[in-house]
């Protein structure tokens, strides 16, 4: 390569790399704004000063959260109804991708294709009918009406993911794992899961993404504000007369930490549950 291409490719480099070094600051700017809000001092919350530590910065907020709110029962609530759809989610999709991926059966085209269509629209047209069937079932105003809920909308996505990432996976595998005495079930269990890890998290990770920051579909099933989940809980740090930005602030942090914290425990499985999924249809 000769000095010019040598040049060339070390200019293309530093600008690409200063492209996304301002995308990651575009990124970054409203979470340290939420940042300083949370650590302002009551009498200065409505400041328009640039500074990330403010003046006089306080945990105050952070201390009122758990000693004032009940924060830490919004907290297990989410948790609860959160773990409880994502173990649902990566079963069912599991199981379900795998027979669209292996099976033929009556049905079965029409069946991808009405999973795809759900996802054409929104949740929120589907929340009538949801509640209906929900007050017919006596599951308003419970954990398990909520994880039908949230469940029910996520597994389209999640089956297509698994289904997709199975077709990747050699059939010869299953063939030999049968030869040496695994039922069906066996192979799957032994063979094609282990191998679908990447899958499994990115389902996994959805179906508790979907659970754990939704509001519209909890406000409507969760009347009792002993039941209450995080963005529950947040929205009544807002009334028609002032926000308690403090609060929303410190609060809004709290609630970020655990998505992020599975992004990085789970990152070294995400780009390939992201890729190889879409190699075969």
């Amino acid at each position: 390569m000769t000095n010019a291409k040598i040049r060339k490719h070390g200019v293309g480099t530093i600008l690409t790399h200063l492209v996304l070094l301002v995308f990651v600051l575009i990124a970054l700017y409203p979470i340290l704004q939420i940042v300083t809000v949370s650590l302002r001092p009551g009498d200065k919350l409505l400041s328009t000063s640039l500074e990330i530590i403010p003046a006089g910065a306080t945990f105050k907020w952070y201390i009122a959260l758990f000693t004032e709110q009940p924060f830490l029962r919004w907290i297990r609530n989410s948790t609860i109804i959160a773990l409880a759809v994502t173990a649902t989610g990566v079963c069912l999709a599991s199981m379900a991708g795998y027979a669209f991926s292996r099976f033929s059966f009556a049905g079965k085209k029409s069946g991808m294709l009405a999973l795809l269509v759900t996802q054409m629209f929104p949740a929120t047209m589907l929340l009538l009918p949801l509640y209906i069937m929900l007050i017919y079932l006596k599951l308003i105003n419970t954990y398990l009406g909520v994880i039908i809920t949230y469940t029910a909308t996520a597994l389209p996505f999640c089956v297509w993911t698994m289904k997709g990432y199975y077709d990747t996976i050699p059939l010869s595998l299953e063939e030999a794992a049968r030869i040496d005495g695994c039922t069906q079930f066996g192979a799957f269990r032994r063979v094609i899961l282990p191998l679908a890890a990447p899958a499994l998290v990115i389902t996994g990770l959805f179906s508790f993404m979907t659970a754990w920051a939704e509001y519209l579909v909890a406000a409507q099933i969760l009347q009792d504000t002993e039941l209450w989940t995080l963005p529950l809980g947040l929205k009544s740090f807002e009334s028609n007369m002032s926000t308690e930005w403090g609060l929303y602030g410190a609060a809004s942090l709290i609630v970020m930490i655990p998505v992020v914290g599975l992004f990085l425990l789970l990152s070294r499985w995400l780009v390939s549950g992201l890729t190889l999924g879409s190699v075969k249809g």
